[in-house]
């Protein structure tokens, strides 16, 4: 059986966290729940403001959905695929890790027509396509260096209620839950602020949680995000001396199949290995209907769309998919962020303003700003 452990993150010289209401100037102690762009965004401005903060994540690592999955094969991005710069904020950090952030000058096509073949010659991005190397986690997890040094970067731990410190009501402490085999339960306690940084969904379960959320639930009630199934495939068979890579000539499609929205030559990314792999995002309005699935019938189904938009029939060594309860913003919150001062409770996230990783960034730094 799990045991409560009260206990607080470990602590730096002069660690005594200051009240809400105390000086801006003064240190505080801030948790950040989720490690994705926005969290981490929000979590490296803090920090570098002087702040102490503690960041939690439920899966093993920092990236969110700027994931990557490795096997033998090689590296798939079944999450973010690129991203922009929009934004000079953003542009300007992409500019300070060039040897982690890349272009990449995918030829992209669009396939219109109902069986999914390609109708339209490829056309030059209106601007440019950013991936991170060796794969899509590297950037984030980068920016969580220094956190995960000090110790304050605790992932397998889901954030599973708020609530007011028993020993200062003034602060909050966070009930989690360990997501490995060996870990228990514990109570991390003394935060001075809580941001949320997570899908909208799990957002709204930890607000009504904390009893003083109600509002901030209200705030959100519009905001709809799709899912998204993912399916990797690779050809290893494609690296033979004659046969460079197999199907079309284009790395990425943006799609009207009424199964598929999105395929990427994962290869094709500079820093990548050399063997054929894919990536295949089906459509919001697919994902939706099919969202509880089996695994096996989606990687069918998904798999038959592929053969249909590339023209591959060869059998892939390896296929697999991966779904995202919480892909793509259809309705945003229209501001990058709430924070509630007077209760210490901050939301942020890609789908306060839509749904790139850019976006995420943008929210992170701004709800950072207005902490501070």
């Amino acid at each position: 059986m799990s045991t409560t452990i009260r206990k607080k993150p470990p602590a730096k010289k002069s660690s005594t966290p200051t009240p809400r209401t105390g000086a801006k100037s003064a240190a505080r102690h801030i948790a950040v729940i989720g490690a994705g762009v926005a969290g981490m965004a929000c979590a490296r401005t803090l920090m570098q403001a002087g702040h102490q903060v503690t960041v939690f994540e439920k899966s093993s690592g920092a990236g969110g959905r700027m994931s990557t999955r490795t096997n033998e094969f090689g590296s798939f991005d079944h999450g973010t695929q690129y991203f922009t710069a929009r934004d000079a904020r953003f542009g300007k950090v992409l500019a300070m890790t060039p040897g982690t952030v890349r272009p990449w000058s995918a030829n992209t096509v669009r396939i219109l027509d109902e069986l999914g073949r390609v109708v339209a010659s490829a056309l030059p991005p209106k601007e440019a396509h950013w991936v991170a190397s060796p794969g899509m986690n590297a950037l984030v997890r980068q920016w969580a260096e220094p956190l995960a040094a000090s110790g304050r970067l605790l992932t397998d731990t889901q954030v599973m209620r708020l609530e007011a410190d028993k020993l200062d009501p003034s602060r909050w402490q966070l009930q989690t839950e360990g997501q490995t085999e060996d870990a228990g339960s514990h109570v991390y306690s003394g935060f001075d602020a809580v941001i949320l940084a997570v899908p909208v969904a799990q957002a709204k379960a930890l607000l009504l949680s904390s009893q003083t959320g109600k509002t901030l639930v209200e705030a959100v009630s519009d905001v709809t995000v799709a899912p998204c199934w993912t399916l990797m495939l690779a050809f290893p068979q494609a690296i033979q001396p004659n046969l460079p890579h197999l199907g079309p000539h284009w790395n990425a499609a943006r799609s009207t199949h009424h199964r598929v929205a999105w395929v990427a030559r994962e290869s094709s990314k500079p820093g990548r290995g050399p063997i054929e792999r894919w990536t295949v995002q089906a459509s919001p309005d697919w994902s939706e209907r099919h969202l509880e699935d089996d695994h096996e019938r989606v990687k069918a189904k998904l798999l038959k769309a592929f053969t249909e938009v590339t023209g591959i029939r060869a059998e892939p060594a390896f296929a697999e998919v991966h779904r995202w309860r919480y892909a793509q913003t259809m309705q945003p919150l229209g501001k990058s962020h709430l924070w509630d001062a007077k209760a210490g409770i901050g939301i942020c996230g890609d789908w306060c303003i839509g749904h790139r990783v850019e976006d995420g960034f943008i929210s992170g730094l701004e709800m950072a700003l207005a902490v501070l």
